[in-house]
Parts: C-alpha cells; structure tokens; sequence
C-alpha cells in the first residue's frame, strides 16, 4: 500500500529517476599500483599468466612415483624448496623431500605430507594410503592465463590490489576522478573555527559532506559559503556547472527560501524540486545544470546526510564507473525501544544494533530523532528503517534496520 502524501516522491521513485538519467564519466587514465587505492576499473583486468605458474607442493612432505611404492622404504634422493626447486637425475626407488610451493620434480606423480610417514636411517615409509595427484598443485588451478580477475567498475583495495601485485601488473586503467562542487547558502552559517555572531550556525553540512566526498574518493571543489544574494548565488553555481560533473549545495530548497534561488536554478538548467516522502530529508532537488548535474540537500544536518547518504552516494558511484556499489542489506530485528511514528513517510532513524544474551540481533533507538540532532550518527550503527505506512511502533515489534557502510564510519 503506498500511503506517501500526494506530490511525494518515495525514495525508490526519486533514486530511479536519478539513475536513469545519468552515465557514467568516460574520461580515463592509467595509473600505478602504488596510487590505484579507490580507484574504479575501467576495463577488465586478465592474468598475464597461469597461476599458479607451474605444478608445485600444496604440502611438507615427500614427493614420490607411484611406481616406487613398492621399493618401502625409500632413501632420500634430494631436496625441493620454494625458489630452489630440485636438480639432476631422480633415481628409481628413491623420494624426494619437497616443502610448500617448491616446484614438482620431474615424474612426480603425489606428495606425501611429512605427518604421514615415518623415516630412519634406511630412508621413508608412508603411513597412510596414496592416492595418485594427492597434494599436488597443477599450473592454472587458481586462475588461468588471460582470465578476467577483476571486471570493469570495481573499487580497488586491499581485496584487490595484492592480487593484482601477485600477478606481477603494475599499472591499471581506471576512470579519472569524479569532480565534485560543494558550498552552502545562507547568511546565517559561519566557517568551522570561526566565532559565532549573533543568530549564527556553523556551517556543518558543507563540512560533513566533504568528509564523506574525501572518504569516497572525489576530487572536491569547495566554493565556501554563499550568502543571500543573487548575483552571488548565480555566479557560484556557474563556476561550479564550468569546473565539475556534479555540483552539491547544502540549503536553499525548502519551502519558503527565496524565490530567486529557484530562478536562478531555472536559468542554468532544468532542475526538479522535489518533495520526498522520507524523513528526514524531505526537501532534495536535483537535475542538470548547462553541464554539471546537480543535488540540493535540505538545510538541517541529520536531513543533508540522510539524502546524501541514500541518494547522493548511489548518484556518485553511478557517475564514477562504480558499478558494483550497493548498501548493506536490510536485516529484520527487533527493537528493545518504543519507536515515534506518524504514517505517510519512509523514515530513517537512528539505531544501535548489538546481540543480546541470546546471540539474537536487536536494534534500540539512540534517543532523540530530531533533524538537528547529529550527535544521533556517532552514537549510532544504523538506520532504522521504518516504512511509510507504519505509526507508533511499540518494544518487541519487528522492524528493519540498514547498518552504516564505511561512510559513516561504523562498517
């Protein structure tokens, strides 16, 4: 049942409408290993060779044809180690001792791992049945030569940078970094570290929204604060269309902001107010600028990061090549707290999900939910997740929660 409020967009609506109308940036550039952390593939990435690259020991033990099982006991012929595999002529009858990753010698048809043999001075006797290819590593059983390891649109980390370190690939394509405009409006906003005046804010969105543009990895262009002036508003939104493919202003697009804010966006582009049926977070606009797209975020901070988080990330990963992006999913719990909720709108609070005695996962709230209250973020792990047709819900009532991704520094 859709109970949104008529003019409303749900949240799914709105991201669908985002998404289908942008495409991914096609700039790209290759770039060292060494500086390829958070970067997005943009082609496929093969092994240039079978790994492993040869038949090796997967065990400690002895390396044996199955043809000299018969001459037990069997004199040790030699060594193989990782690096110093073993050399000249393998005589019948005999073993050779071999450790981890060393290559096979030649006729090797098993290895006998050390714990299932016994040896004395007459050489080894093997304690356990043999078993042809036993612990034998064959060339290509990991990954064969030319095989795709990594898809275009990943992000590179530490899951997958040393693999591609162990193939020995010291330059990857990647698309070039998203550039990313933010400042705010409103004369009542003052730079972090400056002293307050009288009916002054600090300015914390624009402060939260480059922390989480630096953890995503963006080039940002900050334009500061904007005051409430329209030659000052329409030149910063032209400077920002001209230097970046997206441009995120914090402010300035609820009901009952100056007119002229609306004009302007007019003016540059086609842009679409929307009213969202989520909380928070109601007021968010996005569309194209003459270049640039562009979102506005609502003034109030828990707002600017809810959308920022839920429509805006989606939108960056989107824009960088990033297809692979997704949030955590959703886990149904229940809350140990009584939870404040009037119908019409899909709401995200903010929750604290642990295990109780039980091993079981429960979610409770982290107190107040109002759009100011940011301290809701660093006390909490998670989004409660209520739906928009819900109300009050009482303790012990299932609900679904959506867990911080790294954004929000708790994953």
């Amino acid at each position: 049942m859709n109970t949104s409020k008529p003019g409303l967009l749900s949240l799914q609506q709105a991201l669908e409408k985002m998404l289908a109308q942008v495409d991914p940036i096609t700039g790209t550039e290759t770039v060292s290993l060494h500086t390829a952390s958070g970067r997005i593939t943009s082609h496929p990435v093969t092994s240039p060779f079978d790994v492993p690259p040869f038949a090796n020991s997967a065990m400690d033990g002895y390396a044996i044809r199955c043809s000299d099982l018969s001459h037990q006991p069997l004199p040790v012929a030699g060594k193989a180690f990782a690096g110093a595999p073993f050399q000249g002529e393998w005589p019948t009858g005999t073993c050779i001792r071999i450790m981890t990753g060393a290559p096979l010698p030649d006729g090797t048809e098993a290895v006998v791992m050390q714990e299932h043999t016994e040896s004395d001075d007459a050489g080894m006797r093997i304690t356990r049945e043999i078993k042809r290819g036993q612990n034998i590593r064959l060339p290509g059983e990991d990954i064969h030569k030319n095989a795709q390891v990594l898809p275009a649109g990943i992000r590179l980390g530490t899951a997958e940078l040393p693999l591609l370190a162990s193939l020995g690939i010291a330059q990857v394509n990647v698309y070039r970094r998203l550039r990313v405009a933010v400042f705010s409006t409103g004369d009542e906003l003052q730079p972090v570290g400056q002293p307050l005046q009288d009916g002054q804010i600090y300015d914390t969105n624009r402060f939260a929204v480059r922390l989480m543009l630096e953890q995503l990895g963006y080039d940002i262009i900050d334009l500061g604060i904007i005051r409430d002036d329209p030659r000052a508003l329409s030149q910063a939104f032209q400077e920002a269309d001209h230097a970046a493919d997206l441009v995120i202003s914090s402010g300035g697009v609820s009901v009952g902001e100056a007119d002229y804010t609306k004009q302007i966006l007019d003016e540059l582009g086609n842009i679409h107010f929307w009213k969202l049926a989520i909380k928070p977070g109601k007021p968010f606009a996005f569309g194209k600028l003459s270049q640039a797209w562009f979102c506005g975020l609502p003034g109030n901070p828990v707002s600017a990061v809810v959308t920022f988080y839920q429509l805006v990330q989606p939108l960056l990963a989107r824009l960088s090549g990033y297809t692979h992006w997704q949030l955590p999913p959703r886990i149904r719990v229940k809350t140990v707290s009584a939870l404040k909720k009037s119908p019409g709108r899909l709401d995200f609070q903010r929750g604290i999900f642990s295990r109780n005695a039980q091993g079981e996962l429960e979610v409770r709230s982290t107190g107040h939910q109002g759009s100011h209250v940011f301290s809701s973020f660093s006390l909490g792990n998670c989004f409660i997740v209520l739906e928009a047709e819900r109300s009050n819900i009482a303790a012990g009532e299932w609900v679904d929660i959506e867990p911080f991704n790294a954004l929000l520094g708790k994953a």
